[in-house]
């Protein structure tokens, strides 16, 4: 069967990213039978960390703030995470399913696609995220 996107509501939660206003930082996507639909959403980035467990897959949307002393700006990444455990064909058929994402989700800086959960640490996303933004001033901060 094959894969299909509720858009609606993963639209709804990628916007809730996005707004400046909502406070929500991330927004997951996950498989419920062959729809892709929300996951879940919130402020907290451990919460997000916590669902990429080795038996799933998922796609994560998240907002990471990034800048130096001088400016601080959001910035956006597109995840999909691919457990350990999760089985071949599984893994071969996301990167097709991803297609259906990025019709919602559109505008992010980086895309990453992990399987090591060191991955997903805060720190080597926003580093990741600094190093594709061009110019870095931190240097001169101190």
């Amino acid at each position: 069967m094959a894969t299909r996107i509720d858009k609606e509501a993963c639209r709804d939660a990628y916007n809730q990213v996005r707004d400046d206003t909502s406070g929500i930082t991330w927004a997951s996507f996950k498989y419920e039978g062959s729809t892709i639909v929300p996951g879940g959403q919130g402020t907290d980035y451990g919460e997000f960390k916590s669902q990429c467990s080795d038996d799933n897959r998922l796609f994560g949307f998240v907002r990471i703030t990034t800048g130096d002393a001088m400016s601080k700006r959001a910035k956006f990444t597109l995840i999909t995470w691919i457990g350990e455990n999760v089985s071949g064909l599984q893994r071969a058929k996301i990167s097709t399913d991803k297609t259906l994402v990025k019709d919602v989700i559109q505008n992010f800086a980086k895309e990453f696609m992990i399987s090591d959960p060191r991955e997903l640490e805060e720190d080597y996303l926003r580093n990741e995220l600094k190093k594709a933004g061009g110019a870095n001033y931190d240097a001169q901060a101190e």
